[in-house]
């Protein structure tokens, strides 16, 4: 073993030094919000890698407060007693798990109602808890900065939509720009007398107001935030079948949307409740969410749609970051955390990316990303079963709470890593998922974790590369040179990965020694 590098050093390579080690970012490591909407109350608490943090606890109270607003211009008295008991238990549980100070924010129903001062005050005599109580604007800016925790430097148009309101704002070089706010939330669309035409017209006409305020946004990518997005989302996977039900970065399609506006309207919502596991007071919006998103896509014409589990909450959280932590990947960031909590030799991953990326020398940085990744993460499952632990690391990376990664980069992310794992997958068992990929992707996916696998044998400690390797597609040779240091951990196991390596690359092994 050599002494322990020191960390100033170190070449990070194109991905910088992890942040999470750094006290600013330590400093997030434990962060509690509270998000009082028009329909729900929840607490949210972040915890593990501030860049991408895991959710340490999430609790949602459906209270209803912005029902009944537009006719009594008050808040839901019902849900009012039902919200003041869920902040004070989110009060409780923050103080018992030591959290700092929580941040709480109100937006449509108590900025609109006329008690919503009162309501404010009764939750801070009653928990401790200063409630800001903010306007659309600021919910729209909230939002899209939720959406650049997951998308750094993102850029298009971000729909944010709670029980009462709905916000558009602009992202543009990772900024958010222009920002407007509307009523077209599905607790006030409810409300409207005439029936569905008359609330038709209203969005139409809503919609359009929109459209002219925020100038040319039209052909824009589109950014959905909010419960009722996802639950349209979620209908959608449901209608298709898809295989996966991550709703983070789930895509969709103009026409898949207006045949999956069809399909709610058809359906009975009691049985669609059952089938895709979404509340009642949650369904019972749906048809009015989906009203909106069908004059959405008529209106702006979006070139293609985004669904984002991350909103004003994680914009609250973004909010706390300093710049340089913002700008970070948070899919490499979230990995690195999850190699320093996990693996048996954190810090490997980053010379195990250097000995597996000769062998993708073509590859962008998107998909350098992906095998940067899949190295960070190649030895945090080993303490499964061995019988399942190559299906753990295939779960893990697929169904994880990880932002940055589009839905068949979790399939390759998880294929790789079962490939580190095992030379015999059952490709039938996952053969929906792996639908997802192109027969190139699975290729690729093969080679990295073969060559992951073989990495894998040749530890020696954090600091030291044990060697090289080079494939040449012209002679078809794949060397793998090692140091002098390194020639006693090439055994028998070790040479058979090198020959398995070389045959997923239709190549012939070539060991070399040096030093």
């Amino acid at each position: 073993m050599t002494q322990q590098q020191d960390p100033e050093t170190i070449d990070w390579g194109p991905f910088g030094r992890p942040l999470f080690a750094d006290a600013a970012a330590r400093g997030l490591d434990r962060v509690g919000v509270i998000d009082v909407g028009s329909n729900s109350v929840r607490l949210v608490v972040f915890d593990g890698a501030a860049r991408s943090p895991a959710y340490f606890y999430n609790e949602k109270i459906m209270c209803a407060l912005g029902a009944g607003l537009s006719e009594t211009g008050h808040l839901n008295p019902e849900g009012r007693v039902r919200a003041i008991r869920a902040i004070r238990r989110f009060a409780a549980l923050a103080q018992g798990m030591g959290l700092p100070p929580l941040t709480a924010v109100a937006t449509a129903a108590v900025r609109e109602a006329s008690d919503g001062a009162d309501f404010r005050d009764e939750v801070l005599r009653e928990t401790g808890i200063k409630l800001w109580v903010i306007d659309g604007k600021e919910e729209a800016r909230l939002s899209a900065q939720g959406v650049l925790l997951g998308w750094p430097g993102s850029y298009g148009l971000v729909c944010d939509i709670g029980g009462s309101s709905m916000e558009l704002a602009d992202l543009a070089d990772g900024r958010v720009g222009q920002r407007v706010t509307s009523a077209l939330g599905p607790l006030k669309l409810r409300e409207i007398k005439g029936g569905k035409k008359a609330i038709k017209a209203y969005v139409r006409e809503t919609m359009q107001r929109l459209h002219d305020e925020m100038g040319n946004k039209t052909g824009m990518r589109l950014f959905l935030v909010g419960g009722s997005w996802r639950a349209i989302a979620r209908v959608d996977m449901e209608r298709r079948n898809y295989p996966l039900t991550v709703l983070h970065e789930y895509r969709m399609t103009s026409r898949r949307i207006a045949n999956t506006h069809d399909y709610i309207s058809k359906s009975d919502l009691q049985e669609l409740r059952g089938r895709c596991n979404i509340s009642d007071s949650r369904m019972s919006l749906v048809p009015y969410a989906s009203i909106v998103l069908k004059e959405l896509m008529r209106i702006f014409k979006p070139k293609d749609v985004t669904v984002s589990s991350y909103g004003i909450r994680e914009g609250m959280l973004f909010e706390q970051m300093p710049r340089e932590l913002r700008e970070r990947d948070p899919l490499i960031e979230a990995c690195r955390f999850a190699e320093a909590k996990d693996a048996r030799l954190p810090g490997f991953g980053r010379l195990l990316y250097d000995f597996v990326k000769p062998l993708f020398a073509r590859a962008n940085w998107q998909r350098k990303r992906i095998i940067k990744a899949a190295c960070l993460l190649h030895d945090v499952s080993w303490r499964a079963h061995p019988d399942y632990r190559a299906e753990v690391t295939f779960d893990n990376a697929t169904r994880a709470n990880l932002g940055g990664l589009k839905h068949y980069e979790r399939v390759l992310l998880g294929l790789a890593l079962m490939n580190r794992y095992t030379n015999k997958i059952d490709s039938a068992r996952f053969s929906d998922l792996l639908s997802m990929l192109t027969p190139e992707q699975i290729k690729e996916a093969e080679v990295l974790g073969k060559a992951m696998r073989l990495g894998a044998m040749l530890w020696i400690n954090a600091d030291e590369m044990p060697g090289t390797l080079k494939f040449s597609p012209k002679s078809g040779e794949l060397t793998l040179t090692l140091t002098e240091h390194a020639r006693p951990l090439f055994g028998e196991v070790a040479e058979a990965r090198l020959n398995a390596l070389a045959n997923a690359l239709n190549g012939q092994p070539v060991v070399k020694f040096k030093g």
